[in-house]
C-alpha cells in the first residue's frame, strides 16, 4: 500500500485539469501518439465540444519515480461546474490528496475557494498547481503571492507548470508521491468500499467505480449496497488504465471498477458504502446524502407522435444520469410531456442537448421553475414546483421559496454593477472584502428562482467575462408569490404560467404579452394578450385585426349601401370574436422562455 497515491485534480472551469490529465497519461505511456486524442478522459461527444467534464473519471497510472520504485497513482479526474460539485465531493472523500489548479493568468477564482473548502472538509493533502505559464500574460510570482495570502498554502509546495506543454510535469509526479500521504486501511479487515461514480453500460450493465477503503472484493463475492439493502453478485473486478483490466481482487486502498450485473444507476448512488452480504462491516462510511434536484422544467415533444421515443429516450438517460428525475405530466396547449428535476441549468441544457441530440427529438422546455413551500391554513405543507398546481390563494397562510449564499469574485472597478445586478434581483445581506488588491470577494443571499432564469449571463456581461460565481443552498424564507397567467383572447394557456414574486409580476407580464404579439400571426379579428393575476389583469397588448375592404365595389351611389356592407361585416367580426380560437405557434412559446431584457 505504501506504493499507491489516490489524488485529485479540482480546479475553476477551464483552468485545465483535463489537459494536465492528458500530459499525465502521455507520460506514464499508456497511450500511444497515434491513439492519442485531446479530453481523453472525456467520453462523450458535448464534453468534447463544449470543453467541460460532465461525468467523473478514473485512470490508474504506473509511474516509476527517481528513486527507481515503482508507484501506482489512481488520478480522479471531476467536473468543475456548480451544478456537479456533489459529485466532486463524492470523488474528493476517495483519495488522500489533491492537486488544486490555478490558472497563470486568471488566478484564485470562486470555484478555486469552493473547491478548496470541499478538499478541507475531506482532511485532504493540498499540492497546489500554477497551469498555463507558458501563456504571455501569465504572472506566475503574482499568483504564488495570491496562493499564500488567500488560501494560506505554504509557498515551498507550489508546483509551476504548463499543461499544454509538459513542461513541469514529472516535478507534478514526485511531488504527489513526496508530499501526498499512502492510503490507510486494512485488507484482512471486513469489506468496505465506497461509490463515487458509475456508469451504464449495454452490454455489462452498471459499472460501478468506487475506492476500497477496508477488506477486499473479488469475483464470486456477493456484495450488498447499505442504503437500500440490494445485494448482487461480483462478476468483475479491475482497474481503470485507459481500457477496463481485469484482476483477481481489489483490496484496501485501490481504486476501481465493479462489474455485478446492476440493472440501472440508480441503484448505486454515489457516497453509498459496498459490504459482503455474509460478513457486513459494522457501520456505513459517513457523508452519503441523496443528490437534491433545484431547477424543474416540462418537456414536451414538439409533435405530439414523438411521446413514445421521449419517454424511452429519458429512461435511457436516467441508466446513465441517476441525478435525473422526471414524472408524466400533461398540458392543454402542449399536450402529454414530462416534468423533470435537474441539478441546476448547466444540467438542464445538458440533458436537452442530448435528448435532441443522441436521441434526435425535438423538444419545447417550460420555464425553468424551482420548489416552494406553502403553508396552508390547515397548517398542512405543499411543495409546489409546478404552476399547474398552485393551491387556491385563499387558502394560502404563507409562501416560503429557496434562497442561495451567492460568491462572487469580480475585479475592483465592477463593484456597483455587481451590487445594483443582486438588488434587482432582491438580494439582502450583501458583504464583501478584499482577498488581494484590485480583487472583490463579494457575498449575497439571494432567492434562487431569481439566480436561474438568466443571473450568470447578466453577471457575465456586466463585467465583461472577468466575474466567477459560485453558490451553496441555504434555507427557505417567506416570500410574497403570485401565479402569473397569460390569456390569448380571454383563454388561459396553461404552459406559459409562471410563479413569480408580486413585484416582478407586471414586469415579466409585459415581457410576455409582447412576445407573443411578435410572434403570433393576425386574425381577421382582434386578438387581446392578456397577463393576469387571479382575476385581475396586470398587462394587457391587442394584434389588431386584418381588414377587408368589403365597400370596394360600390362607387357612387347611397351612402346607406356602404353603411350596410360595414354594419354586416362588424357583426360578423364579432361573431367571429366569440368562436374563433388562436393558434398559437411553437415559436411563440419559444419566444416567450428565451429572456433577451
Amino acid at each position: 500500500m505504501n506504493n499507491i497515491r489516490n489524488f485529485s485534480i479540482i480546479a475553476h472551469i477551464d483552468h485545465g485539469k483535463s489537459t494536465l490529465a492528458d500530459r499525465m497519461i502521455q507520460m506514464c505511456d499508456l497511450v500511444t501518439d497515434r491513439e492519442f486524442k485531446d479530453q481523453l478522459l472525456d467520453s462523450m461527444d458535448i464534453e468534447r465540444e463544449r470543453g467541460i467534464t460532465i461525468k467523473s473519471q478514473t485512470i490508474c497510472l504506473p509511474y516509476t519515480a527517481d528513486n527507481g520504485k515503482q508507484y501506482i497513482l489512481n488520478l480522479v479526474d471531476t467536473p468543475g461546474h456548480v451544478d456537479f460539485s456533489y459529485e466532486v465531493s463524492r470523488a474528493l472523500t476517495s483519495c488522500e490528496g489533491a492537486l488544486l489548479l490555478i490558472d497563470a493568468a486568471q488566478g484564485v477564482e470562486a470555484q478555486t475557494l469552493a473547491n478548496l473548502y470541499l478538499a478541507m472538509e475531506n482532511d485532504l493533502d493540498i499540492i497546489p498547481v500554477i497551469n498555463k505559464i507558458d501563456l504571455p500574460s501569465a504572472e506566475p510570482e503574482k499568483i504564488a503571492d495570491q496562493i499564500e495570502e488567500d488560501l494560506g498554502l505554504e509557498r515551498d509546495l507550489i508546483q509551476l507548470c504548463s499543461a499544454k506543454t509538459g513542461q513541469g510535469v514529472k516535478e507534478i509526479f514526485e511531488a504527489i508521491i513526496n508530499h501526498l500521504p499512502p492510503p490507510e486501511g486494512d485488507p484482512d479487515d471486513k469489506l468496505q468500499a465506497l461509490i463515487f461514480d458509475a456508469t451504464y453500460d449495454a452490454f455489462r450493465g452498471t459499472i460501478i467505480s468506487c475506492r476500497i477503503i477496508n477488506g477486499k472484493v473479488k469475483p464470486g463475492d456477493t456484495i450488498v449496497f447499505m442504503s437500500n439493502n440490494i445485494s448482487h453478485r461480483v462478476e468483475e473486478v479491475g482497474l481503470f488504465k485507459l481500457r477496463k483490466e481485469p484482476q483477481k481482487e481489489l483490496q484496501a486502498g485501490q481504486v476501481g471498477y465493479i462489474i455485478a450485473g446492476v440493472k440501472t444507476v440508480q441503484d448505486t448512488r454515489p457516497g453509498d458504502t459496498i459490504t459482503l452480504k455474509n460478513d457486513p462491516c459494522p457501520r456505513a462510511l459517513p457523508g452519503f446524502k441523496e443528490a437534491q434536484q433545484v431547477v424543474f422544467s416540462s418537456i414536451y415533444p414538439i409533435s405530439t407522435d414523438e411521446y413514445e421515443n421521449l419517454a424511452t429516450a429519458l429512461e435511457k438517460l436516467q441508466l446513465n444520469d441517476a441525478s435525473l428525475i422526471f414524472q408524466k405530466d400533461s398540458s392543454a396547449a402542449l399536450g402529454f410531456g414530462f416534468r423533470c428535476g435537474f441539478l441546476g441549468l448547466l444540467h438542464l441544457e445538458v440533458v436537452q442537448e442530448r435528448l435532441e441530440r443522441e436521441f434526435d427529438i425535438s423538444l419545447i422546455l417550460t420555464v425553468p421553475s424551482v420548489k416552494y413551500l406553502f403553508h396552508l391554513n390547515d397548517s398542512s405543507i405543499v411543495e409546489v414546483d409546478n404552476p399547474a398546481h398552485f393551491p387556491d390563494p385563499s387558502v394560502i397562510s404563507r409562501v416560503e421559496e429557496p434562497f442561495i449564499k451567492a460568491t462572487i469574485l469580480i475585479p475592483e472597478k465592477y463593484m456597483g454593477v455587481v451590487m445594483t445586478l443582486c438588488m434587482e434581483r432582491r438580494g439582502e445581506n450583501t458583504n464583501y472584502h478584499y482577498p488581494m488588491p484590485g480583487r472583490i470577494e463579494f457575498t449575497c443571499e439571494l432567492p434562487l428562482g431569481e439566480v436561474i432564469y438568466d443571473f450568470y449571463d447578466k453577471l457575465k456581461s456586466v463585467t465583461q467575462g472577468y466575474g466567477s460565481f459560485d453558490y451553496e443552498m441555504l434555507d427557505y424564507r417567506k416570500s410574497n408569490l403570485v401565479k402569473l397567467d397569460i390569456l390569448v383572447n380571454g383563454e388561459c394557456v396553461d404552459a406559459l404560467s409562471q410563479l413569480v414574486h408580486r413585484d416582478k409580476a407586471r414586469a415579466r407580464g409585459l415581457l410576455a404579452c409582447e412576445k407573443l404579439k411578435e410572434e403570433i400571426p393576425r386574425q381577421m379579428f382582434k386578438i387581446a394578450i392578456q397577463a393576469a393575476i387571479g382575476g385581475t389583469i396586470i398587462a394587457r397588448t391587442t394584434i389588431s385585426a386584418l381588414r377587408k375592404d368589403v365597400t370596394a365595389k360600390c362607387y357612387g351611389g347611397d351612402i346607406s349601401r356602404k353603411r350596410k356592407l360595414l354594419e354586416k361585416q362588424k357583426a360578423g367580426k364579432k361573431r367571429m370574436k366569440t368562436v374563433g380560437n388562436v393558434e398559437i405557434p411553437q415559436k411563440a412559446f419559444l419566444s416567450v422562455l428565451k429572456s433577451d431584457q
